[in-house]
């Protein structure tokens, strides 16, 4: 990738919002800019947890979209524009495993291929552990450039680890180390949970959308 197409981390978190629940909650996408400040100000499946107000998020849609990854939309009977990811009309050959590793990857940072393949779940079942490999090796020899690297265990790592390079190279020392063998079953369970709550979360914030709007209304 060259440097103007590198995002920012505030970008990037704004993209995999979108990719995210663009799966998760179809019924309350595209979105609304608060229903998207909501979204990446989630405590759940969020590496790092960030609290940015709707200006910080609307500056990372608005670099998005300048990079055509992002477009605005005025929908008959929404009082305020709402926003989808265009990700095809850059990424052609992404398809829907490649998308569902790349969203995880933009939400929780570097992972593990175990952490990856339980947490992508949710997005696009991968069978198995050889099926995620195959579509992170897809990411990594993508044909205008690598949108991944695998990194080798070191560092603090036991284990190998994947991390995207949308907002550009990742330093091996930076990458958290590995968990312990026995979080994977845990992680599962709890992810679960996670993707549950930010779902829930999603819908309140839509929800509030609407009441705003029929208060717009009544007055």
């Amino acid at each position: 990738m060259d440097d103007s197409s590198l995002l920012t981390a505030v970008e990037a978190r704004v993209l995999g919002c979108l990719l995210e629940k663009e799966t998760t909650t179809p019924e309350y996408y595209p979105m609304s800019l608060h229903a998207l400040a909501g979204a990446c100000n989630q405590r759940s499946n969020r590496d790092p947890v960030v609290e940015w107000d709707e200006g910080t998020v609307e500056r990372g849609l608005e670099g998005l979209r300048r990079r055509r990854l992002a477009v605005m939309m005025h929908l008959a009977g929404s009082r305020v524009p709402k926003y989808k990811h265009v990700l095809d009309s850059v990424y052609g050959n992404v398809d829907d495993s490649m998308k569902a590793v790349l969203c995880e990857l933009l939400l929780r940072n570097v992972q593990t291929p175990g952490e990856l393949r339980a947490r992508t779940e949710r997005l696009h079942p991968i069978a198995d552990l050889p099926a995620l490999e195959a579509v992170v090796e897809r990411l990594v020899h993508y044909g205008s450039g690598p949108l991944a690297v695998v990194l080798p265990p070191g560092g603090g790592r036991r284990v190998r680890a994947v991390a995207h390079l949308m907002c550009g190279p990742v330093e091996e020392e930076a990458a958290p180390p590995a968990k312990s063998a026995a979080a994977p079953r845990l992680g599962d369970w709890r992810e679960e949970l996670e993707a549950k709550v930010g779902a829930l979360q999603a819908e309140v914030a839509a929800l509030r959308e609407t009441v705003d709007q029929l208060k717009s209304l009544l007055d």
